[in-house]
């Protein structure tokens, strides 16, 4: 039996895809919140595209401040996108 890759929903564009396909933004318990590529790091996770249209769209759909129920200043937004930029290289 193969196990299923589980699915999650990217942020930006509201599509499911496996897991694999997205990378993760979490936000740790002290509040920070970053780009993880590995998605081992510790706290809650949101799953997005790696494609700066689907930030562009979580931005404007100010989606990471409804997947962690909190507001999002608009300079983590740019870190993110910066670290994201940095990782497609």
């Amino acid at each position: 039996m193969s196990q299923k890759t589980p699915k999650r929903q990217c942020i930006g564009c509201h599509e499911s895809k496996d897991k694999k396909e997205l990378v993760r933004i979490v936000k740790e318990k002290n509040g920070d919140i970053s780009f993880d590529p590995t998605g081992k790091k510790n706290g809650r996770g949101a799953y997005i595209c790696n494609s700066s249209e689907c930030l562009e769209k979580a931005m404007k759909s100010k989606g990471l401040n409804r997947a962690f129920k909190m507001e999002i200043p608009e300079e983590v937004y740019e870190q993110v996108k910066k670290e994201m930029i940095d990782y497609e290289r």
